[in-house]
């Protein structure tokens, strides 16, 4: 800013103001920078060199007027310097004030007409005083700024096309993350169902391998039954000659002994040599011995045939192979007892069987697939236990129903020993197929799981209770209507 001590000189000046405004316009007429001064009537006291080289008006067409508006402008227009000489705080008000010198404002803006291409001016306006601080003129500098504009538009074009990447770069990343995210989902998705899948094939591959075990089993039976069909055919027959021969054999017999009887009372009226022979002949046979030995021995024959037949009948029973294999009513003490005579052999070395049979009717079930179950409980009680001989124990009843007169609904059978228990770490997979607490070569692990296997397909269930050292007690409990589902079912 440049300060005088009075006003400037639009008339023309006396010496001494002459030789201040000479000496002002070589100052100015040096710098470099595009300069004019006006005073306070706004005409243009002073116009540079470096004017006349930005915006090609000469100083001798400027100096003089108020044409200053004109040369940056198509109309005349007020610039900075006029604000400030006419005091238009409001429209200066819109520009922003220097921070380097007291009362100037700053502007920029762009200019067509100028050069080729037009230019970027940034000016610089301001006061003029007098020694009283009055305003007395102004002066504006312009300097061009345009390779600063341009490189700052270039800048800021690039920092907007860097944005404009970054936000494509991330909305592109945004849609891979979430095609990403979508792809997890997916094969999340596909894992779960290939998980369910693989459970629902290693499910159905167990029930395949149980159905085939009890489909074995079943024929097993099957072949059993009919074995033990053909045997007790062959067998009945001869042994209905026995017994029937016995019974002749006996009535024969009790001749035998009444003429004996006739023979040895008239022993005393034969003569003394015959009576004698005979005494002698009495002595050596033992007849008296024979007498009382001979019917022990038919009794006890008898009896052994009875016992033959009674087994062929409970292989029969335990079997059922003289029935069919539907839903049928069957008293199960019947079917109990087959099934102890059947394991007796078994059992009889290892623990004494006590029968706590309550009064149960007869129910709707698979009968030989129900003596199954009980063979598989009572042959493992006798495995459990130790050297001492134990006792396994089978007890029914009846639950459900309990009003007076009302049927029972449900019927129980619980087979306890007081062998050496089940860990209670394994009491949870006692039911799982191929599994088995017995020694390599033992057991197959296949009892528990058939029999857990015919008592849901009858319905019902089956549950235990062990302690080491105590003994295992299995409760099974079957209904003893079964529903149409199940009478409907196919049996193995």
């Amino acid at each position: 800013m440049f300060k005088r001590d009075h006003p400037l000189q639009t008339s023309p000046p006396g010496a001494d103001d002459g030789a201040s405004g000479i000496a002002l316009s070589e100052l100015l007429d040096g710098h470099p920078v595009a300069t004019f001064v006006i005073d306070r009537q706004h005409t243009i006291t002073h116009w540079n060199k470096a004017c006349e080289h930005l915006l090609g008006w000469s100083t001798e067409a400027m100096i003089g007027t108020r044409n200053h508006g004109v040369a940056f402008y198509a109309h005349e227009r007020q610039m900075l310097s006029d604000m400030i000489v006419s005091g238009d705080n409001e429209g200066l008000a819109a520009h922003r004030q220097s921070a380097l010198i007291p009362g100037a404002y700053e502007t920029e803006g762009f200019f067509e007409n100028l050069g080729v291409g037009g230019h970027w001016l940034h000016f610089t306006a301001a006061p003029l005083r007098d020694a009283s601080g009055a305003v007395v003129g102004a002066i504006e500098t312009m300097r061009d700024v345009t390779e600063r504009r341009v490189a700052e538009n270039a800048l800021r074009r690039a920092h907007d096309n860097l944005e404009h990447l970054i936000e494509k770069r991330t909305a592109q990343l945004a849609e891979a993350n979430e095609r990403l995210e979508d792809d997890l989902r997916q094969r999340q998705i596909a894992d779960a169902e290939l998980r369910a899948k693989h459970l629902a094939l290693t499910e159905l591959n167990a029930k395949l391998s149980m159905a085939q075990e009890q489909l074995v089993q079943s024929e097993k039976l099957a072949s059993i039954g009919q074995l033990a069909a053909g045997v007790a055919h062959e067998i009945n027959n001869p042994i209905g000659y026995i017994f029937s021969n016995f019974g002749t054999l006996q009535s024969y017999l009790d001749q035998l002994f009444d003429m004996l009887h006739v023979y040895q009372a008239a022993e005393a009226e034969a003569s003394p040599a015959t009576a004698a022979r005979l005494a002698a002949m009495r002595k050596t046979l033992d007849l008296d011995f024979l007498r009382e030995d001979i019917p022990v021995l038919m009794s006890e024959s008898k009896e052994g045939i009875v016992r033959v037949r009674h087994i062929v009948q409970d292989l029969k029973d335990f079997s059922r192979v003289d029935t069919t294999q539907d839903w049928v009513w069957a008293n199960l003490h019947g079917g109990i007892d087959s099934t102890l005579n059947i394991v007796s052999n078994e059992v009889k070395y290892k623990a004494d069987v006590v029968k706590q049979y309550g009064a149960i009717p007869d129910i709707e079930c698979l009968p030989s697939q129900v003596n199954q179950v009980i063979m598989n409980l009572v042959v493992n009680a006798a495995h459990a236990m130790s050297e001492r001989r134990g006792t396994i124990t089978v007890s029914t009843g009846t639950s459900g129903g309990l009003e007076a007169g009302a049927e029972a609904e449900q019927v129980w059978i619980e087979v306890a020993d007081n062998g050496g228990g089940i860990a209670r770490e394994n009491l949870s997979r006692i039911f799982d197929p191929f599994f088995t607490t017995k020694p390599v070569g033992k057991g197959t692990g296949l009892g528990l799981s058939l029999a857990y296997g015919i008592i849901q397909k009858h319905r019902g269930s089956i549950d235990v209770d062990s302690e080491v050292g105590r003994g295992t007690t299995f409760r099974i409990v079957l209904p003893v209507r079964q529903t149409t589902a199940a009478s409907e079912e196919p049996s193995p």
